[in-house]
């Protein structure tokens, strides 16, 4: 039988998202330690000092991802978007839905001070945002999410992996108008 780094490597090249370790112990027929033994064999193996691919953790699952150090070159032959093709409103937009998530149309627009109608349309269109629901609120407005695509843009393993807003170059008058916006949307999402 093949070493099973060899098996799980052929699973995740040939995956287009990332694959949750215990979909990958399930398909070799082994046990979680050995895929996590496996699987750090595997990130040792691919160092981005000896490879121009890499074993990454992202959104909740393992997948085989270019080098940082490689990826303008792999964008430069495939064309692929990166998140610096974001306009400014785009990124704006999308760290409010990120930041807040579930959110409706209409807090994004308060948080922003302007209307995101275009913004978030096109970030659907990019499968970076996705209707997660509907508000239980009157009208019922559908609520935004970001997808796994998100997560795999910015090399996200989770949400929980955002940095905190406090990491940002914000003087502390905006901090709290950013959480005051955030706390005034989550009370009236909660009446």
């Amino acid at each position: 039988m093949l070493p099973l780094a060899r098996r799980l490597e052929a699973l995740l090249f040939i995956s287009p998202r990332p694959v949750p370790p215990d979909r990958l112990a399930q398909a070799c027929d082994c046990t979680a330690a050995d895929v996590a033994a496996a699987l750090d064999a595997l990130r040792a193996e691919f160092s981005p000092e000896r490879h121009g691919i890499e074993l990454r953790q992202v959104a909740g699952g393992y997948t085989l991802a270019v080098a940082d150090d490689c990826a303008d070159d792999v964008r430069r032959f495939t064309g692929a978007e990166r998140p610096d093709d974001l306009t400014p409103a785009l990124l704006e937009t999308l760290a409010v839905v990120a930041y807040l998530e579930p959110v409706t149309r209409a807090e994004i627009a308060d948080v922003r001070g302007v209307s995101s109608e275009y913004a978030l349309g096109a970030l659907e269109e990019r499968g970076l945002v996705e209707q997660v629901g509907r508000a239980d609120t009157p009208g019922s407005p559908v609520l935004y999410g970001t997808g796994e695509r998100f997560l795999k843009l910015f090399g996200l393993g989770s949400r929980d992996d955002l940095p905190p807003l406090e990491e940002f170059a914000l003087g502390a008058d905006e901090v709290d108008e950013i959480r005051a916006r955030l706390h005034a949307n989550a009370e009236r999402r909660a009446q």
